[in-house]
């Protein structure tokens, strides 16, 4: 199988800003709604006058266009190309590093990094959203936790409600904890509209597991609802006050 250079799509320019200022969205697994409180997020950052600018680095099961990513750049209003918001649409619903390997693509996360700190340029904040949970791998020992720690973000930690998120959520956050990347805060999102006898205990057990408290819950949306930008920033607004975004994202200007 014939493999290419993951430059052939044109490098990035080396120059880019120092320190970013944003958040890395990254989930337990994938699936669980990562993409909906990105939306949001965004969509709050404009109501409030910011010029947040989306990076998803890699999206698969494209069939072709990556659709998380046309929505993360609706929302923001980004003044960039779908191709620079998401540089890899990559057509097989798979783990990145699968996906690039079967479309002979060689994925490395310094290049993704200088990519996202490159376009960060383009706003004044950076939300990006990787790709599967955590330790989703885009090549030989290079996974969304490594893309975070290039880009010095604080990981915004996305879950499911559902059974065995206890567990999901305290192996996820003591991983960040074991490569020292900070935990900007942890979601919950009901991806099924049933509610379960488990879910009375969720906050409270998580919070003694893994240490960690959600600080609130997204509750579930229809897919008309999650298609709707200024729904799911609604219902992010209710778990992020104004003074929680400016500690995630700082102040404008």
């Amino acid at each position: 199988m014939k493999r290419t250079d993951n430059l052939s799509r044109g490098a990035a320019p080396r120059t880019a800003p120092a320190v970013l200022s944003g958040v890395f969205v990254a989930g337990t697994d994938t699936g669980v709604g990562k993409t909906t409180v990105a939306v949001g997020l965004l969509r709050l950052l404009r109501r409030a006058g910011r010029a947040p600018v989306p990076f998803k680095p890699v999206e698969t099961g494209c069939a072709p266009e990556p659709l998380d990513a046309v929505r993360l750049r609706h929302a923001a209003d980004a003044p960039a190309a779908l191709d620079e918001i998401c540089p890899f649409a990559l057509a097989l619903p798979a783990a990145p590093a699968a996906a690039a390997r079967v479309a002979g693509l060689v994925l490395d996360v310094a290049d993704l990094a200088a990519r996202a700190k490159t376009l960060s340029g383009r706003g004044d904040c950076l939300v990006v959203e990787g790709a599967g949970g955590l330790l989703s791998p885009y090549g030989p020992g290079q996974t969304n936790a490594d893309l975070a720690a290039q880009l010095a973000l604080p990981v915004l930690l996305v879950a499911r409600v559902s059974l065995g998120t206890i567990n999901h959520v305290a192996l996820t956050v003591a991983e960040l904890t074991r490569r020292h990347l900070t935990l900007a805060a942890l979601v919950l999102v009901r991806t099924t509209p049933e509610r379960e006898p488990h879910e009375d205990w969720n906050d409270r057990l998580i919070a003694a597991t893994a240490g960690v408290a959600p600080i609130g819950t997204i509750p579930w949306m229809s897919a008309t609802e999650r298609d709707d930008d200024e729904r799911a920033a609604d219902a992010v607004g209710r778990i992020f006050s104004d003074a929680a975004l400016r500690r995630l994202f700082g102040k404008s200007g």
